[in-house]
């Protein structure tokens, strides 16, 4: 069995499925990024935005046999479908809570391509490369990790194959900190509706289309690039701390001091610190900039997100 790989499941992601003739055209219009014109057999990544040009979910959509499925945070998965299926009107979609027929997991290290290949997937080289094969699917994340979907009646055979344990919901946090270590954002129950697009670096990670036509936040979201009104944008940091640090916790900067100005997007303990991702104010230029969980707390050691 190949060295140096881990296997997650990752019970913290939910999965909706876009089924009919018109699930590529829908989605195209409601989403950030452009699906007309996407390769057959690669992922996308996007954001569902309010009118308001307000995150509602980030997403990984999936091309699959039966459509699309759109891999969400769990918290977000029912609540979304009923508010997405509101703008189907005439369409030829359905849109269905899969999350019970599907079971995700992540596979990382050094050796997880040759993991998979051994147990007979066909493994995507490009990043974000879609394989599937006997009901199974496998994302190339990069070349180092994948995500794999399996209908739910194909996972104790697959937990069987692999001779090594995998880690339960409890340890999702390891395919978590890859995730936030590069720069990767999932909008949570706990900041749903908190962040513009570009304040998650959407743009940089080629979520948004600023080309396609109009989709529910558009104009504010185009506004937000073009006229360089961004204030807050996300980093990446650590802090060393005994406290509890969570998605939507506010944070403060000494150069606001007393105000709310900043948050928390995901976080996960490693060791005696936190590496979490996290909105804070854009610094001027040659200002050292110092944010706290609290006014007078714990400083952030802030690093560029990515």
């Amino acid at each position: 069995m190949p060295a140096s790989v881990s296997v997650i499941r990752l019970s913290d992601y939910g999965v909706l499925s876009a089924s009919g003739s018109d699930a590529r055209s829908f989605l195209h219009a409601q989403l950030t990024n452009s699906l007309e014109g996407a390769a057959a057999q690669q992922a996308v990544l996007a954001g569902w935005c309010s009118a308001k040009g307000r995150l509602l979910a980030t997403m990984l959509v999936i091309p699959w046999d039966g459509g699309f499925l759109l891999q969400l945070s769990a918290d977000l998965a029912p609540a979304v479908r009923k508010r997405l299926s509101i703008f189907i009107l005439r369409a030829k979609i359905k849109l269905d809570d899969e999350s019970a027929r599907w079971t995700q997991y992540g596979v990382q290290g050094a050796g997880a391509k040759a993991l998979l290949q051994a147990l007979g997937f066909s493994v995507p080289n490009l990043a974000l490369g879609v394989c599937q094969d006997a009901g199974r699917i496998a994302i190339a994340i990069s070349a180092s990790r994948f995500i794999v979907l399996l209908p739910v009646d194909q996972t104790d055979a697959f937990e069987q194959q692999i001779g090594m344990p995998v880690q339960a919901a409890s340890a999702a946090s390891e395919w978590a900190l890859e995730e936030i270590r590069a720069g990767r954002p999932v909008v949570t129950a706990a900041t749903q509706e908190m962040f513009v697009p570009q304040m998650l670096n959407l743009h940089e990670l080629g979520a948004i289309d600023f080309k396609k036509g109009c989709y529910p936040g558009q104009e504010i979201v185009a506004r937000t690039q073009y006229r360089g009104e961004l204030k807050r944008r996300m980093v990446y940091a650590r802090l060393e701390t005994a406290e509890l640090i969570r998605p939507g916790q506010p944070l403060y900067s000494d150069a606001l001091p007393g105000q709310e100005s900043g948050t928390v997007v995901n976080a996960v303990r490693h060791g005696s610190k936190w590496e979490l991702l996290a909105v804070v104010p854009v610094p001027l230029p040659g200002e050292e900039q110092k944010v706290r969980t609290a006014p007078g707390g714990s400083v952030l050691s802030i690093a560029p997100a990515g």
